[in-house]
This record gives C-alpha cells, structure tokens and sequence, in this order.
C-alpha cells in the first residue's frame, strides 16, 4: 500500500486503525509470506450516491523480501501488499439508509463514525489514519 495526502475515490483509499493491524507470517523459501488484516473506513460511489464504511481490509502479499516489523504498522502497510478483493464492508451508511450489523448496539457505534464522515466526506475519523491505497501512482 502507498499513503497519500490526495483524497481520490477512483483510487478506493482507506483509513487504518493502526493499532488493529494483525497477521501471520511465515517463511516462503527466500521470501516470506504474510496474511493480515486492519479496521478501516473508506467511501465508495455507486449509482452517483456516496456510502460511508466500515469494516476490515485484508492485507496479505505472498513474496515479501523481509518479514514484516508489527512495531511499526505504517511500514507493515507501506509493504507491497496485495488489495484485490478490497475491504469487508461490516456497516454502510448513505445518509438515510444504514446496512450492516444487527446488533443494535454495534449499529450504534457503526453510525457514530460512518454519520461524520459522510456529513464532512472526506474526512479521516479520529483513531485512524489515511489515506491508504493500494492503487500505484499514475495507475488508474
């Protein structure tokens, strides 16, 4: 993943609960490979209406030179991970409809992040940082 300081949907960014960051490593011959995952927020467009989410994004990469340091979430995200499959999306808010959890506890928590952010779009929640994507620069 690469940080930028750009907001660009096209480029599907998220923001990192970095204190979340977990995984698995192991050597792979001479690279090593790992599977993780992260908290995180992120906007998404469809139909011209823009939703709010939260949920997790998985991090994984099958060809790391070196194992990755967990001391240091920013350059476990800055490895050369693989996004593909995007984020799981637990809650989604689109400024008049919420999906997600049915817990109405866990819902409650959803929207006390997902109702700001969509309110000020885009803006990074407290306790997470951004913006993270897996796009590479002049990619589109």
């Amino acid at each position: 993943m690469r940080r930028t300081d750009r907001f660009l949907i096209s480029q599907k960014p998220y923001a990192i609960a970095l204190n979340t960051i977990t995984g698995n490593q192991h050597p792979r011959g001479d690279r090593h490979a790992f599977s993780g995952r992260a908290t995180a927020v992120w906007y998404r467009r469809k139909q011209g209406i823009t939703r709010a989410c939260i949920g997790e994004v998985k991090l994984w990469s099958h060809y790391l030179p070196e194992p990755l340091n967990f001391d240091d979430p920013r350059a476990v995200l800055a490895a050369d991970l693989d996004g593909r499959y995007g984020g799981d999306c637990h809650g989604r808010w689109d400024g008049e409809r919420y999906w997600g959890a049915q817990k109405p506890e866990t819902m409650e928590v959803h929207l006390a992040v997902l109702r700001p952010m969509l309110a000020a779009d885009p803006i990074i929640p407290a306790g997470f940082d951004g913006w993270w994507t897996f796009h590479t620069e002049g990619a589109r």
